[in-house]
């Protein structure tokens, strides 16, 4: 995370993208997660990068699997309470992890002149994680709020499960190394109240 929350700068053009902040991983088969704070920082996140005016593009995972739990046709394809998007703020719905495959994303952003993205959201190992690889290789100032993402226990192959603060320690640190730059909240907030006060 960054120490310093004078040191980030965002332009007015930098987009929001919240990643999957969907009711589906409530249910089965998803298990034990880190990160209790989630859904209070990305709210809070989203409540300021609102109030900053800055353009937002909400993501949605539409599984093309009928019965899984993003599938549109279930109610886990729902956003989170709080999540919603408002009148007038785009949806992008994708069915890979990363946002940028399959998608009109890439030329969305071009159109609005974008240099900077923020991501934040579900889960940090996957669908953020990989969104966030692309971003950089396509060109993108790439920006993770590590506070604002979760992921879960997985598997590590030998019947041991590896708990889900570790991979995204791991995840976060591989994204700060090559990709991203990796802040906490309060410093995205600090920067939007900078920037318009």
């Amino acid at each position: 995370m960054t120490p310093d929350l004078r040191s980030l700068r965002l332009d007015a053009t930098t987009v929001l993208l919240p990643i999957d902040i969907q009711r589906g991983f409530d249910y089965p088969p998803w298990g034990p997660r880190d990160n209790p704070d989630m859904d209070d920082n990305g709210r809070r996140l989203l409540a300021a990068w609102r109030a900053s005016g800055r353009p937002l593009i909400h993501v949605r995972h539409d599984s093309v699997h009928a019965g899984l739990s993003l599938h549109p046709a279930h109610p886990g394809n729902a956003f989170r309470d709080g999540f919603d998007p408002l009148p007038g703020e785009a949806v992008l719905p994708k069915s890979v992890n990363a946002a940028f495959i399959g998608t009109d994303l890439d030329l969305r952003l071009r159109r609005l002149e974008v240099r900077s993205v923020v991501l934040f959201g579900i889960s940090t190992d996957m669908c953020v994680s990989t969104t966030a690889r692309v971003a950089a290789n396509l060109g993108y100032r790439t920006i993770v709020v590590g506070d604002a993402c979760q992921c879960f226990d997985l598997p590590d192959g030998n019947g041991k499960p590896i708990p889900a603060a570790e991979i995204a320690r791991a995840h976060l640190a591989t994204l700060r190394a090559e990709f991203a730059e990796v802040v906490d909240t309060d410093a995205v907030v600090a920067a939007l109240q900078r920037h318009d006060a």
